[in-house]
């Protein structure tokens, strides 16, 4: 894997400067033009003009930290859990390094950082220690909670804002207001869900039900839905039970059932699912809406367009649109590996913040509550709070129809 990533084709942005470190060791390499790779298409989404900031930046300078493990990966005695981690790490870097590249083309200078955090807070107190991160002006990573935690103290005392691009969890637990969450957290997802529910739905003929097995994940997404659900404004009538065996005992004739399933367990979700199609087939009326972690899950696509099941999510790709298709020619032709999910997250989150480097300075910061972002699998909305850091509130609330997931905004 060393000798994979040694040997990554050059970068074609003339003004992109890459330095590649594994664990603690700084390998610089000048950089080249590959006149047979082309960048990735921008998405046109972000091609606008906007007002430039008198403070520019000379060479902006991006420290991404990713767990590649390169110290122990063997791929003949590796786990499937240790080789996917790993392939995430790889899948996200070189669809970040395309990104970046991409944003190169409208003329910054970049200085791209690459450190192998082997998922050790060791290795991150090493980085500090030795000044690796200093003039750092954004750093992406660590990609899990742990290491986000662990570099709070630093991106407090330097003033330097830290991206989490991958961790779903809510940014209360890193207390961090110069963290930037990409992934939303379990609020907003059920914030979509209710706002949805609130503007479709009529209170005087629906029931909306929470079916909550009463685990702590289950509840931390229970929890924000009997919240919203609470309030005076909203007229709806909200029931709770452990399990749809237990809802059936206690339904009301002639109404409308909307019921929102908290758990991403599949040993409740298969019963949960038979069970709702049988009380459909009997004449119940129903639209069910599922827990965000199915979207990476398998489930009987007959039953959940059945039961008219939407879920939520903060990423999609549409390979019909020809950006999506560029992509993956350039990055089959750049590795001669297809594309994954962590491809396009990285491609996403390295176009996105490069370019705001690019085009806003040392300001960059003050514009991202003012521009959206529409990527190729990532839409970026972002709210400012002054505790918990920049916040993407881009959710899509996508339903299973014609054996596929579709928006249905």
């Amino acid at each position: 894997m060393i000798l994979a990533l040694n040997h990554q084709p050059q970068l074609s942005g003339n003004k992109h400067w890459l330095i590649i470190c594994l664990g603690l060791f700084l390998a610089s390499c000048s950089p080249k033009i590959n006149t047979n790779v082309k960048k990735p298409d921008i998405p046109k989404s972000v091609e606008k003009e906007t007002v430039k900031p008198d403070v520019k930046f000379t060479q902006a300078t991006i420290s991404l930290l990713v767990p590649f493990k390169l110290n122990e990966i063997r791929l003949k005695t590796a786990t499937r859990a240790e080789v996917e981690k790993a392939a995430m790490a790889i899948d996200f870097y070189q669809g970040f390094k395309l990104g970046v590249d991409s944003a190169a083309a409208l003329g910054l200078n970049f200085k791209l950082k690459v450190y192998d955090t082997r998922d050790e807070n060791a290795q991150i107190d090493g980085l500090i220690q030795n000044g690796s991160l200093l003039g750092s002006d954004l750093i992406i990573g660590p990609v899990f909670p742990q290491g986000l935690k662990h570099i709070t103290s630093y991106s407090l005392s330097k003033g330097i804002p830290v991206v989490s691009p991958l961790a779903a969890s809510h940014p209360a637990e890193f207390k961090n207001p110069n963290l930037i969450s990409l992934v939303s957290n379990v609020d907003l997802h059920a914030q979509k869900i209710g706002d949805y529910i609130n503007k479709h739905y009529n209170p005087a003929q629906t029931v909306v039900v929470l079916i909550n097995p009463k685990s702590a994940s289950d509840e931390l997404m229970a929890k924000p839905l009997r919240t919203y659900f609470a309030n005076p404004s909203r007229k709806f009538l909200l029931q709770e039970f452990g399990s749809v065996f237990t809802m059936e005992t206690k339904l009301i004739r002639n109404k409308k059932y909307v019921i929102i399933v908290c758990s991403d367990d599949q040993k409740f979700v298969v019963p949960t699912l038979d069970k709702l199609v049988k009380m459909k087939n009997a004449g119940l009326a129903v639209d069910l809406y599922g827990h965000p972690g199915w979207i990476k899950q398998n489930y009987n696509t007959d039953k959940l367009q059945a039961l008219n099941t939407a879920v939520t999510s903060s990423y999609k790709v549409d390979y019909t649109r020809s950006t999506v298709k560029t992509f993956i020619i350039k990055y089959r032709a750049a590795y001669h590996f297809e594309p994954g999910e962590y491809a396009f997250k990285g491609f996403d989150t390295g176009f996105y913040f490069a370019k705001l480097l690019a085009e806003h300075g040392l300001d960059y910061l003050k514009y991202m509550e003012r521009e959206r972002y529409n990527g190729l699998q990532n839409d970026f909305s972002f709210r400012k709070d002054p505790e918990l850091g920049y916040i993407n509130t881009s959710l899509m609330l996508l339903k299973y129809q014609d054996f596929t997931l579709k928006n249905m905004e």
